[in-house]
């Protein structure tokens, strides 16, 4: 499958009972296998008028109870922002896939990893958060959509996958059925705008004028990011227990790093790779942990350095060096191999 069939399928077999898209490149093939899947399944499959129109359906669909889902790429995403905003101070769970293409601006459709600020620092307006979790591959795509309709639940909160167009667009074998790896007992909705026939009518909104209301309400988001923040750090490695040299990368782009590795590893160069998954939380400790006897870190991505900015902030003091491509750019196997070996 490819990883935006694996990540619909995923979407489906989590119980999402509501989603609401607009085309765009790369991510076409997911309202294209929904709009055929959630048919089969009698849910709601509905291709808005625009990206603004999907989130907010998103945000009605999810008031009720729903597993809402929406998707989009990058200049979509950034459409859809004061509704994740609404949604995020709204206390709603949902789930939203952003298939990263090149920017600024309408950019291309060639993959990037250029989205990174925008969805690790809430990307709308107000002070929130959104978990944030990156795939490696087509059938990780389908795990982390699992996880992530379980950890909106849990939580109350949107959560972003951040994939980039070559996950998205390469197809590999994918194992069957999916399954999600949370372990917690999921919450009842008695939020839900699900009738008030037989109970005191409920309200769900982000909207706060009272002196102080919407202060308190931020100081309770901030003690649920707080929690988010300890409980739910996400990381992979590979060869890094004895690194003297580590590659941090995440997306598509670790897959790359993966075969340098082995590259530096056959020259007798003790590389590692640190792959965060959750993005935000940052999974400090795990990088903390690896990086505690490495000489140099190499931050790669598909952008200016982003991420490197949250590598940096991890590892204070640590000789961390950047290399990185923007606008469809991709470092290859070769190019890091080259930039670890000349590196002082």
């Amino acid at each position: 499958m490819s990883g935006n069939e694996a990540m619909a399928e995923a979407a489906i077999k989590a119980g999402c009972n509501f989603y609401a898209g607009y085309p765009i490149t790369p991510q076409n093939e997911i309202p294209a296998y929904m709009a055929r899947r959630m048919k089969e399944e009698k849910r709601v499959f509905i291709q808005a008028e625009s990206e603004l129109a999907a989130i907010n359906m998103v945000f009605g669909a999810s008031s009720t109870g729903a597993r809402a889902l929406t998707s989009s790429s990058s200049p979509g995403i950034s459409l859809k922002q004061e509704g994740i905003s609404y949604i995020a101070g709204a206390e709603l769970p949902a789930v939203i896939i952003n298939v990263m293409r090149g920017g600024p601006g309408l950019g291309n459709i060639s993959s990037s990893q250029s989205d990174y600020y925008q969805a690790t620092r809430g990307g709308g307006h107000g002070d929130y958060f959104t978990p944030v979790l990156a795939p490696f591959s087509a059938e990780e795509a389908a795990e982390l959509v699992m996880l992530s309709f379980d950890l909106a639940d849990y939580y109350r909160t949107p959560v972003l996958v951040l994939a980039d167009a070559i996950i998205g667009q390469m197809m590999e074998p994918v194992k069957l059925p999916f399954k999600s790896s949370f372990k917690k007992k999921l919450p009842q909705k008695p939020w839900a705008l699900s009738g008030a026939s037989k109970r005191r009518p409920n309200i769900v909104k982000s909207f706060f004028l009272r002196e102080g209301g919407l202060e308190m309400h931020n100081q309770k988001l901030k003690d649920k990011w707080e929690e988010i923040k300890n409980n739910e750090q996400r990381f992979s490695s590979y060869k890094a227990d004895d690194a003297k040299y580590l590659i941090v990368a995440y997306g598509s782009e670790a897959r790359i790093a993966w075969e340098a590795v082995d590259a530096l590893r056959g020259e007798n160069l003790k590389a590692g790779l640190f792959r965060p998954i959750s993005l935000w939380p940052y999974p400090d400790a795990g990088l903390q942990k690896c990086a505690r006897n490495v000489k140099k870190i190499f931050v790669i991505e598909q952008s200016l350095g982003q991420m490197v900015d949250d590598v940096k902030l991890a590892l204070s003091g640590k000789d961390i060096k950047f290399l990185g491509k923007t606008g469809g750019g991709i470092p290859s196997a070769s190019e890091i191999i080259k930039f670890v070996k000349k590196a002082p």
